[in-house]
């Protein structure tokens, strides 16, 4: 049915592991192939059928797997019935009637690597990683419409990752549908938010933290809370709602920050009861340092330091410094929330380097509570490198 690639003899092994990436280094050579195009992969002997995905010549992941069964072609209808499957689990474990912003589709977790798609009420958002998917994009669309009957589907592609692929643009724009305002208000366990899907981070906000964010409320009553990277106030707006003294946001981005506000508002708080700090968190943080200013419980969540193994040293420094620093606010007894959405930083490495930050506190850390990302960020244990987000409660004995 699709072009024919044969693994090399006594590679036919690494399909044992159901892992839906297939190297280059793994294949024999052949050619004629275009980039993007689906394929069959075979044994080395070409008799034997195994997998059926895209290809890229122009990529290290030379095949990324879709399907094994050799009877399913590629098209509309292999994706309509992914999509009904994914939104059957997703509507099994959230309750749409507190929460209508979530992720769809997980890329390789969920069995269609490459694609990324998050519900934003009535509103989807698709994010098109790889060469394969991009010239999938028709089918997805189509298939999209049909399972989830959206108002609107929109693309934001502009990812640098695409590069990797081979792919020189990086869309952004309406696919589908009407339009809509810039900024929409979504409800997440019960509680209204505005987001910025044409211009905000990744798809328009940070779900992965969805119930992270509920889950502090446990820690932050008639606390003093400071709020790093804190974006659109997510994290903010729950320590307020869940009744802390005070919530100290603080940004880079004085925009996200104007959302915050308004985030604040529409949930019946008064921001000017809270602060916004437009301001480097690293220069921030050292300077409450030398000021002795003291905080209640800290939540740090970064963007990714750790973005490729070469920049893992530089990252783990970083981490190390805001953890140090928030560590040395916090009196004895203070809440340390601490999170990396960095896969290269592994559960142990980020282990260590909170014990590294607070041996230079001079402090020890409780850890109370160990989470990650939540039921529609999924990690297939065939794919460990889903496995991303980590996020710790800890107290400073």
């Amino acid at each position: 049915m699709y072009p024919k690639i044969l693994l090399k003899p006594g590679k036919e092994h690494i399909m044992n592991s159901r892992h839906p990436w297939i190297f280059s280094m793994a294949l024999q050579y052949f050619g004629g192939i275009e980039s993007g195009s689906l394929v069959d992969v075979y044994d080395s002997g070409g008799k034997k059928f195994l997998a059926r995905g895209y290809y890229n010549e122009k990529s290290q992941i030379a095949v990324r797997i879709l399907t094994l069964d050799s009877q399913q072609p590629i098209n509309t209808d292999f994706f309509v019935k992914r999509f009904a499957e994914l939104k059957k689990i997703r509507e099994r474990f959230i309750d749409t009637k507190l929460t209508n912003a979530y992720r769809l589709v997980f890329g390789e977790s969920d069995g269609v690597p490459g694609l990324i798609v998050d519900r934003y009420n009535k509103v989807l958002v698709i994010q098109v990683h790889t060469m394969g998917m991009e010239y999938l994009k028709k089918e997805v669309v189509s298939a999209l419409k049909a399972v989830f009957n959206p108002e609107s589907i929109y693309e934001r592609s502009d990812i640098g990752v695409r590069a990797q692929e081979g792919l020189l643009d990086q869309p952004k724009g309406l696919l589908y549908g009407a339009s809509f305002e810039k900024e929409i208000e979504i409800l997440e366990n019960g509680v209204p938010m505005l987001v910025n899907i044409e211009d905000g981070q990744k798809t328009g906000m940070f779900l992965d933290q969805r119930e992270n964010r509920k889950a502090l409320q446990a820690y932050v009553k008639d606390k003093n809370v400071l709020n790093c990277f804190s974006y659109t106030g997510g994290f903010s707006l729950y320590a307020a709602l869940a009744g802390a003294k005070k919530v100290t946001s603080v940004d880079s981005s004085g925009p996200a920050l104007e959302t915050a506000k308004r985030n604040f508002e529409l949930n019946g708080l008064d921001p000017k009861k809270h602060e916004f700090l437009d301001k480097d968190v690293f220069d921030l943080l050292e300077d409450y340092r030398k000021q002795r200013t003291e905080f209640d419980v800290i939540i740090l969540d970064p963007p990714a330091f750790v973005k490729n193994q070469k920049s893992l040293k530089k990252g783990l420094q970083g981490y190390t410094f805001i953890n140090e620093r928030a560590l040395q606010l916090l009196p004895k007894g203070g809440i340390l929330v601490s999170s990396s959405c960095s896969a290269h930083v592994t559960d142990e490495l980020f282990q260590k380097m909170l014990v590294m930050a607070a041996a230079k506190a001079h402090c020890t850390l409780r850890v109370l509570e160990m989470r990650n990302q939540p039921i529609d960020h999924p990690f297939n244990l065939f794919f460990p490198e889903g496995k991303y987000l980590k996020y710790y409660v800890m107290l400073k004995d």
